[in-house]
């Protein structure tokens, strides 16, 4: 992402993504992306907790040129937030996603264009921000992808996918 209009548009997208997946219907959301793998409500409500993680313990930092938390244990919050996915309705997990990306888009908006191309450090690894931001944009197209896949099996969704953006560019960051 080279700047970060292009990422407030990457998570624009993906709330109009998560606003087509209020139209599939309950058996479907609960179908695993593959066998022995999440559900589709998995895939999304997992995303949630990162979005805060990003919002709270990433952002702040950005801005301030400060030494970064510890980041949470992965298979931890992967584990309690596939676990309220599951227990949630469709529409909570998806309006709590939505409600994330949005405090995400005024975070990164909080953001100065100068800090796009600064090196940042977080524990051993350096990198450019905006890299920071490609990475995320590329792990949620990569779920995004899986989701399209149980979707594309599921004929009767094809039509309306064909209309959402996120899927349109689902192999922009070399997701196939």
């Amino acid at each position: 992402m080279k700047d970060k209009r292009e990422a407030i548009d990457h998570y624009k997208q993906s709330i109009e993504f998560a606003m087509f997946l209020k139209d599939i219907d309950n058996i479907t959301w609960r179908t695993q992306i593959d066998k022995g793998k999440w559900t589709i409500a998995e895939v999304l409500g997992h995303l949630i907790p990162w979005d805060e993680f990003v919002i709270h313990k990433r952002v702040p930092y950005f801005i301030q040129n400060s030494i970064f938390p510890k980041g949470p244990n992965v298979e931890e919050m992967n584990k309690s937030s596939a676990l309220n996915a599951r227990k949630n309705s469709q529409t909570q997990t998806i309006n709590a996603f939505v409600h994330g990306r949005r405090e995400l888009i005024n975070a990164i908006s909080s953001i100065s264009s100068d800090m796009w191309s600064k090196e940042i450090v977080i524990g051993t690894s350096k990198l450019i921000l905006s890299d920071y931001f490609t990475g995320l944009a590329k792990h949620d197209l990569h779920h995004f992808n899986q989701i399209y896949i149980v979707l594309n099996e599921r004929k009767k969704y094809i039509k309306k996918m064909e209309e959402c953006p996120e899927l349109k560019k689902r192999n922009k960051y070399g997701n196939s």
